[in-house]
Formats: structure tokens, C-alpha cells, sequence
């Protein structure tokens, strides 16, 4: 008799939290699907605790899988990955290590899968997700009340809604809604289709410091086409646990540089600013800004604006041009060129070449260019980020010329 592929595979990444891992196993074995309908592989990143024996307790309760990987430092990507290259499910529901769930946790999930003529990704709500603000007393009840009883006990007390609850508010939980709703994509609790996670190559193994990584996975899936809908039902509670802040700030701006360096558009240019900020949550607004911007600013031309700021120059200098537009003098044909705007710098000449940028972070080394100009098409993100564009100008080059801002 051949084995036929599961609806879900729930994919379970850990290192060194048997006690957590109980509580999540523990909540998946009380789904209400029949067992034959998931499957838990759990995925180890080099455990020296009772991991394995854990894992080894549910397999009377659930079809559960271990895997093992040796502890080369913090690779949940390639464990997440590991864990879905031996899955047979549908669709893949990702928690961490720690999400506790009730018994219809993963009955919503496919749900919203259930429509085969849209793909989606499902942003899973995670209550008690809020890092810097723990529940009082949570850590105390948890283990203690299961899942459901938890929700009802904690359900209206602020300081236990997901700390992405005011995002999902503001655009009346439907994610379609948001210009980027990839941020929202996180690991913590979140589904695919396995169609779609591998279309994409699943998480990028590269990301090797904590956080973004999923994010980022969640950004190659928008630009596949993929949906994004949050399901408030299919709930996980993250169990309070001890945390190395500062080490996950560091790997967080670690690993927006490394996005940025992979993606290089304005988009993820805003985002590496707001996180080297400690901030997160104006991306959505910044990003409606710029693109307000773009399509207000697409009939500007700044050739001849340009033409003046360099006229003085001579043939060795070497110049970069901030907010380009759709031509530049001839003489700039070899220039370091930057615009936001992507309609423009595709309709450039084939011989002419330009980033697609605001100029917040570039790829230019440092003091890399003589001159660097910046344009007046710059005007409508200049009261926003005249400090950052300034700041990178000077980082890259050893003169900064911005004539046509002047009164801005």
C-alpha cells in the first residue's frame, strides 16, 4: 500500500528547550484532525539537552519526525529547511520552539488554504509575542492551563496581544490591504503551500543570526505572487522565555543588511534605516510615501539640473548622482546612478546603468566618489530622510552637492 502525503506538516525548529518543546508537542497532540492528517517533524540545530528523549515521548501521539543537525551556531534556516525537504504535507505550518496551540490551531490554517485557486501565505496570530513586555505572571500559568484556557484568562489584557496586534487593526486584519505585508511573516506561527515555499527555495541559509529570516522568505513569496491573510483563529501563545536582546538586535541589523544586499530596492532600503533605528513599524507608511512620491515625481526631469552641479568638473572626477531620473548628461555615462523610481531606470539607454534606490544605504564603498549630487527629485522624501540621504552622500563621497534642494 503506498502512503499518500499529509494535508499539513507542522515544522518545529529547536536548540536546547526540551521543557518549551514539552508544551509545544504537547499542544499539536491535541489538534482536532485525525492523526493521519499531519505531521510533526522536529528539527534539532545541535541540542545537548533532553531534546531527542521529548521527541521521542509523542510518537504514540503524533506522527512526529527528529532530525538532528550539529550545532555549527544559529542556522534555523537550514533546520526549517531540513525539516521540509522530508515533509509530505500540502502545506507547511512553521512554529517555534515554545508556541503553545489549541486544539483547532491547525484546522484554521488549512482553511485558508483550502481555495486552490489563490496561494497564500497565512500570518498566524501569536499572543504573548512581545519580547521587550511580557505578560505578568504568564510564565507562572503556563504549563499549568492549556492553551484555551490561557486565551480566556489573558484574552483582554493589552500586554498579551501580539506585538503586531495595532498593524493588524490598522488595516482591518486584511492583509491585502498593506503595500508590504511581508514584514508581517513571521515564524513564530505561519503557513504555506509547499508548492509555493520551494517555488521560492524556502529560507534563504544564509540569514545565520537571529531574525529577518522569515521575513525575508515572506518577501520572495509577495514577489511570487503568493497572498498574505492573518488568521486571528489559527492562534499560538509563545511561552515567556529567557532572551539575549542585545545579541538579537545585533543579528536583526546583521540580517537586514544582508536583505538589502539580496534585494537592492527602495523597500528594503527603508527597512534596513528603520531597523538600524530600532524601529519597525513605519515601514508600511514610509514605503506608501515613496511610492505616493514615485508617481508624482515621474514627470520630473533633472538632465539639466544635473548638467549644472557638474559643469566645473573634470573628466577624472568621479561622481554619483542621487535621484537621476530618466536621463543624465553625456558625460555621466559613467557615473555611480541612483533613482527610486524603477519605471525610469528601466527606460534608460542600454548603455546607461542605475541602482534602484532613495539613496538611504548604496553599495558603494566608503568615499568610494569625488562628487555626489543630489537632485531635486529628491524633494518629496527630503523632510523624511534628508539626514539618512545626507549621511550615506557623505559616507560615499568626499563632496555633497544638492543645488536643487536648497529651499527644501
Amino acid at each position: 500500500m503506498v502512503e499518500t502525503g499529509k494535508r499539513a506538516s507542522v515544522i518545529v525548529p529547536t536548540f536546547n528547550r526540551a521543557p518549551l518543546l514539552m508544551e509545544t508537542l504537547r499542544g499539536l497532540a491535541r489538534q482536532d484532525l485525525d492523526r493521519s492528517e499531519f505531521e510533526v517533524i522536529v528539527v534539532d540545530d545541535g541540542s545537548t539537552d533532553e531534546t531527542a528523549d521529548v521527541v521521542e515521548s509523542f510518537t504514540r501521539r503524533l506522527d512526529i519526525t527528529y532530525v538532528f543537525q550539529e550545532d555549527k551556531g544559529f542556522r534555523v534556516a537550514a533546520a526549517r529547511n531540513a525539516g521540509a525537504r522530508l515533509a509530505t504535507g500540502d502545506v507547511f505550518a512553521f512554529l517555534d520552539t515554545g508556541a503553545v496551540v489549541g486544539p483547532g490551531y491547525l484546522r484554521h490554517h488549512l482553511a485558508l488554504h483550502a481555495d486552490e485557486s489563490e496561494h497564500r501565505a497565512v500570518v498566524g496570530y501569536a499572543y504573548a509575542y512581545r519580547p521587550e513586555d511580557p505578560t505578568a505572571g504568564l510564565e507562572q500559568m503556563c504549563g499549568r492551563l492549556l492553551p484555551e484556557r490561557l486565551l480566556e484568562v489573558y484574552a483582554h489584557d493589552p500586554s498579551f496581544w501580539d506585538i503586531r496586534h495595532g498593524a493588524f487593526l490598522r488595516c482591518g486584519w486584511d492583509l491585502g490591504e498593506l503595500a508590504v505585508p511581508w514584514i508581517l511573516l513571521w515564524a513564530t506561527n505561519c503557513s504555506v503551500r509547499a508548492d509555493d515555499y520551494w517555488a521560492v527555495d524556502g529560507f534563504d541559509e544564509d540569514f545565520q543570526r537571529w531574525g529577518v529570516e522569515d521575513m525575508e522568505l515572506g518577501f520572495r513569496l509577495f514577489k511570487h505572487g503568493v497572498r498574505f491573510v492573518a488568521s486571528r483563529e489559527g492562534w499560538a501563545i509563545e511561552t515567556p522565555h529567557d532572551r539575549d536582546g542585545d545579541n538579537n538586535a545585533q543579528g536583526n541589523r546583521h540580517n537586514i543588511g544582508q536583505l538589502l544586499a539580496k534585494h537592492r530596492e527602495p523597500v528594503a532600503e527603508i527597512g534596513w534605516s528603520l531597523i538600524n533605528s530600532d524601529l519597525y513599524w513605519p515601514w508600511e507608511d514610509d514605503y506608501r510615501t515613496l511610492l505616493r512620491w514615485t508617481t508624482e515625481a515621474r514627470g520630473m526631469h533633472v538632465h539639466d539640473e544635473i548638467a549644472a552641479a557638474v559643469s566645473d568638473l573634470g573628466s577624472g572626477d568621479r561622481v554619483a548622482v542621487i535621484g537621476c531620473g530618466g536621463s543624465v548628461p553625456e558625460e555621466l555615462r559613467e557615473a555611480k546612478l541612483f533613482d527610486f523610481d524603477a519605471t525610469l531606470l528601466e527606460s534608460r539607454d542600454r548603455d546607461e546603468t542605475a541602482c534602484h534606490a532613495i539613496g538611504l544605504r548604496t553599495p558603494l564603498p566608503d568615499h568610494s566618489v569625488d562628487v555626489v549630487v543630489l537632485t531635486s527629485r529628491l524633494a518629496g522624501l527630503w523632510p523624511r530622510w534628508n539626514l539618512e540621504i545626507l549621511a550615506e552622500a557623505r559616507r560615499i563621497g568626499r563632496e555633497v552637492r544638492a543645488p536643487g534642494l536648497e529651499r527644501w
